[in-house]
């Protein structure tokens, strides 16, 4: 299987680190999501990454509906629990760890498509006001422990995102999210490995 990704996306790092859980090797290729002649946009109508191709040619998107088709491909119920209500926890923890994360891509996105001088106020405090609520609330909603399923693996990518690309401020006033990250973090030797470079 092939995954098409950008280097930094916090969004490919969650599905890399997914399939190493679970010992699924991809192959992965490099997307420019900004060139119209990246084949990126044929896989994927949305020409997002991450966007997975399996072996038949079938494309996969987003990052959630990979995780759950990678859990199947390992046989259900590994990364995406089996039991409705652990299912629905999951699901529900990682929505708001990917709304989080494209939040903080919006925000970035503002500085490097956009001059200073037309920077929308509004528009980056709309997006940060986000990243406030769902961070406040994931200190309320973060599992104890460190079980390995779509909702945590979303949630410790996420807060290494935070980490890569807004220096790490989200610590200072949530102490539940640093424990769980650092139990992620000592459970799972892969998720130091998926970390991007600067």
């Amino acid at each position: 299987m092939l995954l098409r990704l950008s280097p930094t996306s916090p969004f490919a790092r969650k599905v890399s680190l997914a399939a190493a859980i679970l010992d699924i090797p991809l192959e992965t290729r490099m997307a420019d999501t900004a060139d119209t002649s990246d084949s990126l946009r044929t896989e994927n109508p949305l020409g997002k990454v991450p966007t997975l191709i399996t072996d038949d040619g079938e494309s996969y998107y987003d990052s959630r509906v990979i995780l759950a088709y990678l859990d199947h491909v390992a046989g259900g119920g590994r990364i995406v629990p089996s039991d409705p209500k652990a299912r629905l926890d999951a699901m529900r923890l990682e929505a708001l760890a990917d709304g989080l994360m494209d939040a903080g891509v919006l925000v970035l996105y503002e500085s490097r498509f956009r001059p200073e001088e037309k920077h929308e106020p509004r528009w980056l405090e709309h997006q940060k006001g986000k990243m406030a609520r769902a961070i406040a609330a994931l200190e309320k909603l973060v599992p104890a422990g460190a079980e390995m399923n779509n909702g945590t693996i979303t949630l410790a990518c996420a807060l290494g995102f935070l980490d890569f690309r807004f220096g790490g401020d989200w610590r200072k006033a949530h102490p539940r999210l640093v424990a769980f990250q650092d139990a992620f973090s000592a459970a799972c030797p892969r998720f130091e490995e998926t970390k991007p470079k600067a």
